[in-house]
């Protein structure tokens, strides 16, 4: 799994009919104190996230034991990349390196 920022969003006009339907985002891999890592990639939003989240990604086939979006069967479907989580807080070795933002890009409403 990797941390990422989400940096926008990803519009297809045509789609695999298995893929139509799940919104795509831009996600930036970061350090865990939220520094820029590497380059972007396109991951399927399993959890709402939305622009400036800080969230956890996970790659590769595993993505296909994870419960997705419910427009989306895994079982059978090319999914390389999903957001499975939005990040609130790292604490790491007792020194908290990232906390959400109350307000502004990363903050989060709702559920």
């Amino acid at each position: 799994m990797k941390i990422c920022r989400v940096v926008g969003n990803v519009v297809g006009s045509q789609t695999a009919d298995r893929l139509n339907g799940p919104t795509y985002l831009l996600v930036q891999p970061t350090t865990a104190t939220g520094a820029p890592k590497g380059s972007p990639i396109v991951a399927v939003d399993a959890v709402q996230a939305g622009e400036g989240d800080l969230v956890i990604v996970s790659q590769g086939s595993s993505c296909r034991q994870i419960a997705a979006p419910e427009n989306l069967s895994t079982v059978d479907t090319a999914v390389d990349a999903l957001v499975i989580g939005v990040i609130d807080l790292i604490d790491s070795d007792g020194s908290i390196t990232y906390r959400v933002a109350e307000t502004g890009a990363g903050a989060r409403s709702g559920p």
